[in-house]
């Protein structure tokens, strides 16, 4: 039993949970943070599974950590350090590739390879992109004004948010609905003729949902990973030095710095709940907690039916948590390497591998993979987006040795027959098979193979179902939605219990948004 009642508990030590304790702390507030695991970031980290080899075991890439959390937090001063991904390559089965490179010009010749359209409308749509990311940024750095409220707090945003959109112009609003509306492929398919481009394109609107290329709303989702921004270049993704880990461990030392407690290896068993008010947690083991307010950094359902007595709650909440779509899709397989895999679209030692490579070849192949996992089963033939971080950063692999991180659509996590060690092992079977098309000394070059499927990330890193995203990007999901119509805005029913996972608003990806922002929500009732 604690002596001393904290201000705040955050629990979870997620990337959003450690940013949510950073700006209580900052602002005077004493603060506990309570991991379940044995090491700060949820699914934000760099773990040494194979001697000498470092694993991003599931993030694997930066872009979507805002400037502001990396300026107010000062995470450069704390060891962050983002190395820039500067490519993209995709080998397709005819032993030709498509490549996107850091260079413009570069690009534009690799393009007008394959099409001469699609070079010249390439510029065209990133100029779009870039415009319609820059839109809907003022939307990621507000809390979602209650629609349906009277309150002038709420009516004024709703008009500055209007205002926004009114100075979008017709064609820019009208893009930016059909992004919101369309899927990806039919989006891509208005402006490129290149299947292979399309295709990889299109990956970023399945990735971490259950929904294919030819889905509707994934247009949205490839908007989303656009938002992206490293050093105010949109559209760029980087490394952290270290792995993924190291980001989250910048924000638990910068949380720290201001006063933050972390403790790890604490399980929360349940919210501590007086007079319909917040008032501490008890662990596991049983040991107890006071504290003024209480925060979640765990996904929805967790949050709400896993932490609380449902008689804590309203009827129309608990339905809507139970709708709440957080289906699980993605895997991940690591890699040790003995060298680096040998693509015979480009042969030996290249620029290819100090980027991103993406097994997306069509279309359809896209699609197919898609058509496996709605039928319960996993892809046969899966999308695979893959990087080799000992190339970015050698210090994740003995000298010549290397690491490969291969992010896999689809898994489900309600999989035909469950998740048994055989199921999961044929499942990493399947992508070094998709990848060894391509290149075809992989095989030979393993030195240890993890494989992480949604099953895994549920008991491991507690994500419900595995999704990433803690519930999909749907339109039906998101803003003022996001988990719900009447609790989007960090808060809940119980006084003093506040949400501040990826299930809020603005979403997955490490961002560090929710908890930033539900930081600004909690500081500026307090006041």
């Amino acid at each position: 039993m604690s002596a001393s009642t904290y201000d705040a508990i955050v629990i979870g030590g997620g990337h959003n949970g450690l940013v949510n304790a950073a700006y209580l702390a900052r602002a005077g507030k004493r603060v506990l943070v309570l991991e379940r695991r044995h090491v700060v970031g949820g699914a934000a980290v760099t773990e040494e599974v194979h001697p000498g080899f470092k694993y991003s075991v599931c993030s694997y890439v930066v872009s979507l950590l805002r400037p502001e959390i990396i300026r107010d937090l000062d995470l450069s001063r704390h060891g962050l350090e983002i190395l820039p991904l500067e490519s993209t390559m995709t080998p397709m089965p005819n032993g030709d590739y498509l490549a996107r490179w850091a260079d413009r010009d570069q690009t534009r010749r690799e393009l007008y390879r394959h099409s001469p359209r699609d070079a010249d409308a390439y510029d065209d749509f990133g100029s779009l992109m870039y415009q319609l990311a820059f839109a809907v940024k003022p939307i990621l750095e507000m809390i979602p004004p209650d629609p349906t409220s009277v309150s002038v707090r709420d009516l004024r945003a709703l008009f500055r948010l209007g205002r926004h959109f009114q100075s979008l112009g017709a064609q820019r609003f009208h893009e930016l609905h059909k992004l919101m509306t369309m899927s990806a492929a039919d989006y891509l398919a208005e402006w490129f003729e290149t299947d292979v481009l399309k295709a990889t394109l299109s990956a970023s609107g399945i990735i971490g949902t259950f929904l294919g290329p030819r889905s509707p709303g994934t247009a949205y989702v490839l908007l989303h990973h656009y938002m992206g921004e490293l050093d105010g270049v949109f559209r760029a993704w980087g490394f952290a030095k270290g792995g993924t880990g190291a980001v989250s461990e910048a924000i638990a030392a910068s949380a720290q710095s201001f006063g933050a407690e972390v403790r790890l290896e604490s399980t929360v068993q349940e919210v501590t709940v007086r007079d319909g008010r917040a008032v501490g947690v008890v662990l596991q083991n049983g040991d107890e907690y006071a504290a003024k307010l209480v925060v979640s950094a765990l996904d929805p359902r967790r949050t709400f039916l896993g932490l609380l007595d449902r008689s804590h709650l309203p009827e129309d909440l608990l339905t809507d948590i139970e709708r709440f779509r957080i289906r699980g899709s993605s895997g991940k397989v690591n890699l040790a390497l003995d060298a680096l895999p040998d693509f015979t679209c480009l042969p030996g030692t290249g620029p290819h591998h100090r980027g991103a490579i993406s097994i997306s070849p069509s279309i359809d192949y896209l699609e197919r993979a898609y058509d496996d996992a709605k039928y319960g089963a996993f892809s046969r033939r899966p999308y695979v987006d893959m990087i080799m971080p000992s190339m970015i950063d050698p210090s994740m692999a003995p000298p010549g040795k290397h690491v490969m991180s291969c992010f896999v659509q689809y898994a489900p996590f309600a999989l035909n027959g469950g998740w048994s060690p055989e199921r999961r092992e044929a499942f990493g079977d399947a992508v070094i098979d998709a990848i060894a098309e391509y290149a075809p000394n992989l095989k030979d070059i393993i030195l240890h193979r993890q494989v992480v499927t949604p099953a895994d990330m549920e008991m491991e890193f507690g994500l419900t179902e595995g999704n990433i995203f803690h519930g999909e990007l749907a339109l039906n999901q998101l803003f003022f939605l996001r988990p719900t119509a009447e609790w989007a805005r960090y808060t809940t029913p119980i006084a003093g219990y506040y949400q501040c996972g990826s299930g809020t608003h603005p979403g997955g990806g490490i961002t560090g948004q929710p908890g930033r922002l539900a930081a600004l929500k909690i500081l500026g009732k307090l006041k």
